[in-house]
């Protein structure tokens, strides 16, 4: 069986950036020893080059086989997405492992919080998820679909539909994400949209918990476990055999619990980690 980590939002630098929580992560992960860390954007709080060497550090003491890294709109903001660059070598990064591919997809944009993917990134995604025969999935900031107590919306991407029509002709089997700091889990035409919590700091909504998802996956079933990081407490809220693809609805509750029928044939894994 293979394990993914998918964390989000440390936001590294931060006024409410939590060295407790920060540290629970290295200890959590330490002990699990995932074969990946998928992080889906916001590492830093400005996009500044002193954040950006705290986080590379932070990411660099996960104990991981590989490690997958997207920008944030925070990341992107005072020049930050060319540090980023600098740091992780390119914002759209494709990992391919054991009949899994992930591809990596930037959605923010400089000094604004809204999201954008745009067409020349669908390409990149089209070319590298046409060859990939397993589980597809793909790791961006930005929520693609609203997601419950957060608010007046906004900040979607503006083509988030034209995106979603892409992932569903690609038969993308997982959708991860972050931004709003509440996990959440959706299906969307046979899609799992599976959203992360801040892992790092005290920036939450009345009774969400700093939390980080971690995905098991092997030939016959997907698991999906929510891990808060303010008690390390484990929580199942989603598993269901993996036959052949996604299908049937998904119940979300307010307790964060979700369940979800999926059939695909998957194993997980990712290359790319940062050099320590």
């Amino acid at each position: 069986m293979d394990v993914i980590a998918h964390i989000s939002d440390l936001h590294v630098g931060g006024e409410f950036f939590s060295e407790r929580l920060a540290k629970n992560l290295i200890k959590y992960l330490s002990s699990l020893r995932p074969d990946i860390v998928v992080v889906t954007g916001d590492i830093t709080d400005y996009g500044y080059v002193h954040e950006y060497e705290r986080a590379v550090d932070l990411l660099s003491s996960l104990e991981c086989s590989k490690l997958i890294v997207v920008p944030g709109n925070h990341d992107a903001r005072n020049l930050g997405y060319m540090v980023f660059e600098e740091a992780f070598g390119t914002r759209y990064p494709f990992l391919e492992y054991d009949g899994v591919c992930i591809q990596g997809v930037d959605s923010s944009e400089p000094d604004i919080d809204d999201g954008h993917i745009g067409r020349l990134a669908y390409e990149i995604v089209r070319q590298n998820l046409n060859k990939c025969k397993g589980l597809k999935i793909v790791a961006l900031h930005h929520h693609l679909v609203p997601i419950p107590w957060t608010g007046r919306e906004r900040n979607i991407p503006f083509d988030a539909g034209d995106f979603l029509y892409l992932l569903s002709t690609l038969n993308v089997g997982m959708v991860l994400s972050g931004h709003k700091h509440v996990p959440w889990l959706w299906n969307l035409n046979n899609t799992l949209i599976l959203h992360a919590g801040t892992a790092t700091t005290l920036r939450l909504k009345a009774g969400i918990h700093p939390s980080i998802n971690v995905i098991h996956v092997n030939e016959r079933q997907v698991k999906v476990i929510r891990v808060s990081m303010d008690t390390l407490e484990e929580r199942m809220i989603f598993q269901r055999p993996l036959p052949n693809e996604v299908s049937a609805p998904l119940l979300g509750t307010q307790d964060g619990h979700a369940r979800i029928r999926v059939k695909r044939q998957a194993t997980l894994r990712v290359a790319g980690a940062l050099p320590k």
